[in-house]
Parts: structure tokens; sequence; C-alpha cells
């Protein structure tokens, strides 16, 4: 049975979309209205501002992105116990998945709030912070669990790995986006497994 998405799901659906399309400062709230057919006062029942429309969207962006690794990473786990193998497992589910998206990734709004960022208030800027760093902490704990094992081959910073895990993702995002290439995603994340095979794999 089809689940009926209340109303400010449905607002949140339309701004989602032509933020992801054109960014916050082309969305207007007037246009959020008409497409979702409810009135101003209608908007403001649900949101202040867009600086809480803003946050509505981001914590609702970085729930889902969260749910999909920890579904992707999880689910390697459970195909090999090894935390290097795991780990592998779970860039080439997380590539499989990018690339079938008919369309390609839809676009990120960590990174859409990062160009922007003066368009809003502390929280939110807050929240797009600490959801790198909520990022960086998860791929960190993995890479030093694998290294515990499987001592790294170059003298690299394991924070700066996590982070270039998180850049080449984001990065694959906005080259696939700008390029019209869907698959570009799905291939910087191969590109990414094989440098972290390389890696920590023995020589």
């Amino acid at each position: 049975m089809t689940k009926v998405k209340s109303k400010r799901e449905m607002i949140l659906d339309i701004a989602e979309t032509n933020v992801l399309s054109k960014g916050f400062g082309a969305t207007s709230i007037d246009e959020i209205v008409a497409e979702a057919d409810i009135t101003k006062s209608g908007f403001f029942y649900h949101f202040r501002d867009k600086n809480e429309l803003a946050r509505a969207l981001l914590q609702r962006y970085l729930e889902t992105e969260d749910a999909i690794l920890d579904d992707v990473f999880n689910r390697a786990r459970e195909l090999h116990g090894d935390p290097l193998h795991s780990f592998l497992i779970g860039l080439k589910l997380l590539a499989e998945l990018m690339e079938d998206l008919p369309n390609g990734h839809p676009g990120c709004l960590v990174a859409t709030i990062a160009y922007s960022e003066r368009m809003f208030d502390r929280d939110v800027r807050e929240i797009n912070r600490r959801a790198i760093i909520v990022w960086r902490e998860r791929f960190l704990g993995m890479l030093e669990e694998i290294a515990a094992l499987y001592p790294p081959r170059d003298d690299v910073d394991l924070r700066t790995v996590a982070d270039m895990i998180s850049s080449m993702v984001e990065g694959g995002i906005v080259l696939s986006r700008a390029v019209g290439e869907p698959k570009v995603l799905a291939e910087q994340i191969v590109l990414l497994r094989s440098y972290i095979r390389l890696l920590f794999s023995a020589p």
C-alpha cells in the first residue's frame, strides 16, 4: 500500500528538487508554494523561513545518506568479516548503487549549502560542518580497523584518507552532473576502491 506523503514532506520534496537543480538563491518560496498548490500561509505553517526549510532539507538529506551508507557497509560486513575486504566490498556495492540510478545522483545538499553559506544562519552552517565531521569519523573508524591488520604501504594520515573518501564521492557527484555522464560517479568510487586496496594490501 502506497503511503500518502504529508504536506510537509511534499514541500520538502519540491524544494529539494528545485534547490539541487538551481540552488537555494534561485529557489523562491513563491514557486514552492505554487508547485505544492498551497497558500503562502500554508508554507509558513510548516517552515518559518528559508533557513528553517534549509535545516529540514539538510537533516532529511543527511539521514538518508547515513542510512544508505549504513546499509551498504553493514551488508559488506555480513559478506566478509575481514575489515579490508568488507570495506572493498562496500565500495563496490556503493559504486553499483550509484551506477543503477537512471539519471545519476541528483546532487549534494551539503555542497550546495557550502557554496552559498552566506545565505544561511549559524545553525544551518553548523549542521553542514558537522555532517562532514561525521562522515570523516565514519570512514576514519573503518580505516583504523583496517590499518590495525594491514599497515599502510605509504606514509599517510588516515584522517586525510578519510576526508579523501568523502571528497572523491562528492567530487564524483559534481563531475557527473557537470559533464552529464552519470557513470562518472561510479567510476570514481571504483578508482577509490583500487587506491584503498593498493594502500593496505601486502606488497
